[in-house]
Protein backbone atom coordinates (compact mmCIF):
# COMPACT_ATOMS: atom_id res chain seq x y z
CA UNK A 1 0.00 0.00 0.00
CA UNK A 2 1.27 3.50 -0.97
CA UNK A 3 2.24 5.35 1.99
CA UNK A 4 0.91 8.99 0.06
CA UNK A 5 1.45 10.97 3.13
CA UNK A 6 4.95 10.46 3.40
CA UNK A 7 5.36 10.50 -0.99
CA UNK A 8 3.31 13.99 -0.49
CA UNK A 9 5.91 15.17 1.85
CA UNK A 10 8.72 14.28 -0.22
CA UNK A 11 7.11 15.77 -3.55
CA UNK A 12 6.63 19.38 -1.44
CA UNK A 13 10.16 19.02 -1.49
CA UNK A 14 11.20 18.26 -5.01
CA UNK A 15 12.65 21.14 -7.23
CA UNK A 16 14.00 19.90 -11.25
CA UNK A 17 16.99 19.66 -9.84
CA UNK A 18 15.65 15.90 -8.40
CA UNK A 19 16.37 13.54 -11.39
CA UNK A 20 12.84 11.60 -10.69
CA UNK A 21 10.68 14.92 -10.85
CA UNK A 22 12.71 16.58 -13.58
CA UNK A 23 12.46 13.37 -15.66
CA UNK A 24 8.60 14.22 -15.94
CA UNK A 25 8.47 17.43 -16.31
CA UNK A 26 10.83 17.70 -19.13
CA UNK A 27 9.36 14.06 -20.58
CA UNK A 28 6.52 17.39 -22.03
CA UNK A 29 7.70 18.45 -25.14
CA UNK A 30 7.05 22.06 -25.12
CA UNK A 31 9.64 22.24 -21.75
CA UNK A 32 12.16 20.19 -23.19
CA UNK A 33 12.19 22.58 -26.25
CA UNK A 34 12.30 25.70 -23.90
CA UNK A 35 14.63 23.61 -21.81
CA UNK A 36 17.02 23.39 -25.47
CA UNK A 37 16.60 26.85 -26.89
CA UNK A 38 17.48 28.27 -23.30
CA UNK A 39 20.96 26.28 -23.28
CA UNK A 40 21.98 26.26 -27.21
CA UNK A 41 20.40 29.69 -28.07
CA UNK A 42 18.82 28.11 -31.13
CA UNK A 43 16.00 27.65 -32.63
CA UNK A 44 14.59 24.03 -32.64
CA UNK A 45 11.91 21.78 -32.68
CA UNK A 46 11.29 18.57 -30.90
CA UNK A 47 10.18 15.88 -32.18
CA UNK A 48 9.73 13.39 -29.60
CA UNK A 49 11.02 12.68 -25.58
CA UNK A 50 11.61 10.22 -23.72
CA UNK A 51 12.11 9.78 -19.66
CA UNK A 52 14.55 7.85 -17.92
CA UNK A 53 15.32 6.36 -21.43
CA UNK A 54 17.39 2.87 -20.86
CA UNK A 55 20.09 2.63 -23.22
CA UNK A 56 22.77 -0.70 -22.91
CA UNK A 57 26.20 -1.16 -23.08
CA UNK A 58 28.27 -4.49 -25.31
CA UNK A 59 27.69 -6.38 -22.09
CA UNK A 60 23.87 -5.72 -22.59
CA UNK A 61 23.63 -4.32 -19.27
CA UNK A 62 21.12 -0.66 -18.81
CA UNK A 63 21.52 2.75 -17.69
CA UNK A 64 19.16 5.41 -17.58
CA UNK A 65 19.01 8.46 -19.27
CA UNK A 66 17.12 11.00 -17.30
CA UNK A 67 16.00 12.84 -20.68
CA UNK A 68 16.53 11.36 -24.35
CA UNK A 69 14.90 13.73 -27.25
CA UNK A 70 15.37 13.84 -30.43
CA UNK A 71 14.15 17.02 -32.86
CA UNK A 72 12.79 17.23 -36.46
CA UNK A 73 15.98 17.47 -37.65
CA UNK A 74 17.24 14.32 -36.31
CA UNK A 75 19.64 15.64 -33.65
CA UNK A 76 19.51 14.04 -30.28
CA UNK A 77 19.85 14.78 -26.64
CA UNK A 78 20.44 13.86 -23.68
CA UNK A 79 19.41 16.12 -20.42
CA UNK A 80 20.97 14.95 -16.78
CA UNK A 81 21.15 16.95 -13.79
CA UNK A 82 23.88 15.95 -11.95
CA UNK A 83 23.97 17.14 -7.93
CA UNK A 84 27.31 15.74 -7.06
CA UNK A 85 30.23 16.88 -8.85
CA UNK A 86 31.59 13.08 -8.63
CA UNK A 87 28.87 12.55 -10.83
CA UNK A 88 29.85 14.67 -13.81
CA UNK A 89 32.66 13.78 -14.84
CA UNK A 90 34.25 14.00 -18.36
CA UNK A 91 34.38 9.97 -18.73
CA UNK A 92 31.06 9.81 -17.49
CA UNK A 93 29.78 12.35 -20.17
CA UNK A 94 32.03 10.41 -22.56
CA UNK A 95 30.28 7.20 -21.43
CA UNK A 96 26.57 8.18 -22.32
CA UNK A 97 28.24 9.50 -25.88
CA UNK A 98 29.07 6.18 -26.71
CA UNK A 99 26.33 4.36 -25.74
CA UNK A 100 23.79 6.72 -27.24
CA UNK A 101 26.27 6.43 -30.30
CA UNK A 102 25.59 2.50 -30.54
CA UNK A 103 22.08 2.59 -29.55
CA UNK A 104 21.08 4.79 -32.48
CA UNK A 105 23.32 3.47 -35.26
CA UNK A 106 21.63 0.53 -37.56
CA UNK A 107 23.72 -2.65 -38.32
CA UNK A 108 25.37 -1.62 -41.51
CA UNK A 109 24.31 1.59 -41.50
CA UNK A 110 27.35 3.93 -42.83
CA UNK A 111 28.94 6.27 -40.57
CA UNK A 112 28.35 9.67 -41.99
CA UNK A 113 24.31 8.78 -41.37
CA UNK A 114 24.94 9.20 -37.46
CA UNK A 115 23.49 11.75 -35.85
CA UNK A 116 24.60 14.89 -34.46
CA UNK A 117 24.53 15.03 -30.67
CA UNK A 118 24.02 16.68 -27.60
CA UNK A 119 24.99 15.24 -24.04
CA UNK A 120 23.77 18.08 -21.47
CA UNK A 121 24.76 17.58 -18.36
CA UNK A 122 22.97 20.19 -15.46
CA UNK A 123 25.25 20.38 -12.21
CA UNK A 124 24.66 21.93 -9.08
CA UNK A 125 28.08 23.16 -8.63
CA UNK A 126 30.70 24.84 -11.23
CA UNK A 127 32.30 21.81 -11.62
CA UNK A 128 35.01 23.40 -13.97
CA UNK A 129 35.40 26.13 -11.33
CA UNK A 130 35.81 28.82 -13.82
CA UNK A 131 32.68 30.94 -13.15
CA UNK A 132 31.18 30.41 -16.92
CA UNK A 133 27.44 29.84 -16.95
CA UNK A 134 27.70 27.14 -19.30
CA UNK A 135 30.78 24.88 -20.93
CA UNK A 136 30.78 23.72 -24.41
CA UNK A 137 33.46 20.68 -24.81
CA UNK A 138 33.90 19.56 -28.56
CA UNK A 139 36.98 17.88 -30.64
CA UNK A 140 39.12 20.07 -31.86
CA UNK A 141 42.34 19.37 -34.55
CA UNK A 142 45.25 20.61 -32.67
CA UNK A 143 47.46 20.73 -35.19
CA UNK A 144 45.31 23.20 -37.03
CA UNK A 145 44.98 25.63 -34.33
CA UNK A 146 41.83 23.68 -32.54
CA UNK A 147 39.67 23.23 -35.91
CA UNK A 148 36.20 21.77 -35.71
CA UNK A 149 37.23 17.77 -36.22
CA UNK A 150 33.14 17.62 -37.11
CA UNK A 151 32.44 14.75 -35.50
CA UNK A 152 28.99 16.09 -34.52
CA UNK A 153 29.12 14.85 -30.85
CA UNK A 154 28.97 17.80 -28.56
CA UNK A 155 28.94 17.66 -24.71
CA UNK A 156 27.71 20.98 -22.85
CA UNK A 157 27.89 21.19 -19.08
CA UNK A 158 25.55 24.30 -17.12
CA UNK A 159 26.26 26.09 -14.37
CA UNK A 160 23.79 25.83 -11.43
CA UNK A 161 25.34 28.38 -9.06
CA UNK A 162 24.64 30.90 -12.75
CA UNK A 163 21.29 32.40 -11.53
CA UNK A 164 21.87 35.73 -12.61
CA UNK A 165 19.08 37.36 -14.91
CA UNK A 166 20.42 36.29 -18.33
CA UNK A 167 17.76 33.64 -19.63
CA UNK A 168 20.38 30.68 -18.35
CA UNK A 169 20.46 32.40 -15.16
CA UNK A 170 16.58 32.56 -14.68
CA UNK A 171 16.21 28.57 -15.79
CA UNK A 172 18.87 27.77 -12.90
CA UNK A 173 16.96 29.45 -10.60
CA UNK A 174 13.52 27.47 -11.49
CA UNK A 175 15.46 24.61 -11.07
CA UNK A 176 15.99 25.30 -7.47
CA UNK A 177 12.71 26.37 -7.08
CA UNK A 178 10.52 24.28 -5.05
CA UNK A 179 7.24 26.80 -5.59
CA UNK A 180 6.00 26.90 -8.90
CA UNK A 181 4.43 30.60 -8.28
CA UNK A 182 8.54 31.65 -7.87
CA UNK A 183 9.62 30.24 -10.93
CA UNK A 184 10.26 32.62 -14.12
CA UNK A 185 9.32 30.29 -16.76
CA UNK A 186 5.60 29.77 -17.00
CA UNK A 187 5.29 26.99 -19.21
CA UNK A 188 7.86 24.93 -16.41
CA UNK A 189 6.00 26.26 -13.83
CA UNK A 190 2.64 25.27 -14.98
CA UNK A 191 4.40 21.38 -15.55
CA UNK A 192 5.96 22.07 -12.23
CA UNK A 193 2.19 22.96 -10.58
CA UNK A 194 0.51 19.53 -11.95
CA UNK A 195 2.80 17.57 -10.50
CA UNK A 196 2.93 18.94 -7.34
CA UNK A 197 -0.42 20.64 -6.96
CA UNK A 198 -2.80 18.82 -8.66
CA UNK A 199 -4.46 15.20 -8.12
CA UNK A 200 -3.63 13.35 -11.08
CA UNK A 201 0.07 14.91 -11.13
CA UNK A 202 0.59 14.24 -7.19
CA UNK A 203 -0.98 10.44 -8.03
CA UNK A 204 1.22 10.35 -10.66
CA UNK A 205 4.30 11.02 -8.48
CA UNK A 206 3.07 8.77 -6.04
CA UNK A 207 2.77 5.84 -7.81
CA UNK A 208 6.66 6.61 -9.60
CA UNK A 209 8.41 6.86 -6.05
CA UNK A 210 6.76 4.09 -5.15
CA UNK A 211 7.73 2.43 -8.06
CA UNK A 212 11.96 3.77 -7.08
CA UNK A 213 11.47 2.37 -3.87
CA UNK A 214 10.49 -0.99 -5.03
CA UNK A 215 13.64 -0.84 -7.58
CA UNK A 216 15.89 0.39 -4.90
CA UNK A 217 15.04 -2.78 -2.48
CA UNK A 218 15.06 -5.42 -5.68
CA UNK A 219 18.97 -3.49 -6.51
CA UNK A 220 19.75 -4.13 -2.37
CA UNK A 221 18.87 -7.79 -2.55
CA UNK A 222 20.08 -8.08 -5.84
CA UNK A 223 23.82 -6.79 -4.33
CA UNK A 224 23.39 -8.95 -1.07
CA UNK A 225 22.89 -11.85 -3.44
CA UNK A 226 26.02 -11.37 -5.40
CA UNK A 227 27.75 -10.51 -2.03
CA UNK A 228 27.26 -14.15 -0.36
CA UNK A 229 27.97 -15.50 -4.53
CA UNK A 230 31.05 -14.39 -3.76
CA UNK A 231 31.76 -15.22 -0.64
CA UNK A 232 30.56 -18.62 -2.21
CA UNK A 233 33.11 -18.59 -4.88
CA UNK A 234 35.72 -17.60 -2.49
CA UNK A 235 35.40 -20.15 0.42
CA UNK A 236 34.06 -23.15 -1.65
CA UNK A 237 33.98 -25.45 -4.41
CA UNK A 238 30.26 -25.59 -5.44
CA UNK A 239 29.64 -24.90 -8.82
CA UNK A 240 28.72 -21.60 -10.75
CA UNK A 241 25.09 -23.49 -11.32
CA UNK A 242 24.65 -24.73 -7.68
CA UNK A 243 25.88 -20.84 -6.73
CA UNK A 244 23.34 -19.12 -8.98
CA UNK A 245 20.67 -21.47 -8.19
CA UNK A 246 21.38 -20.39 -3.92
CA UNK A 247 21.48 -17.23 -4.53
CA UNK A 248 18.80 -16.48 -7.11
CA UNK A 249 21.21 -14.76 -9.38
CA UNK A 250 21.85 -15.69 -13.02
CA UNK A 251 24.70 -17.97 -14.15
CA UNK A 252 26.20 -15.36 -16.30
CA UNK A 253 25.83 -13.05 -13.26
CA UNK A 254 27.76 -15.67 -11.48
CA UNK A 255 30.58 -16.07 -14.37
CA UNK A 256 31.10 -12.52 -14.20
CA UNK A 257 31.94 -12.24 -10.30
CA UNK A 258 34.40 -15.28 -11.03
CA UNK A 259 35.81 -13.09 -13.73
CA UNK A 260 35.94 -10.32 -11.49
CA UNK A 261 37.61 -12.40 -8.76
CA UNK A 262 40.04 -13.88 -11.10
CA UNK A 263 41.49 -10.32 -12.32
Amino acid sequence: MINREYYLEKIKRFCLMDDTFMSKVFEDKTCAELLLKIILQKELSVKEVTSQYSVKNLQGRSIRLDIFAVDKDNKYYNIEVQNESNEAVPKRARYNSSLIDANITDIGGKYDELPESYIIFITRHDVMKCGKPIYTIERTIKELGNVNFGDESHIIYVNGECKDQTEIGKLMQDFFCKNAEDMNYEVLAERVKYFKNEIGGVDIMCEILEEVKRESAEEAKRESAKEIALKMIMESDLPIEKIAEITSLTVDEVKALVDKKAV
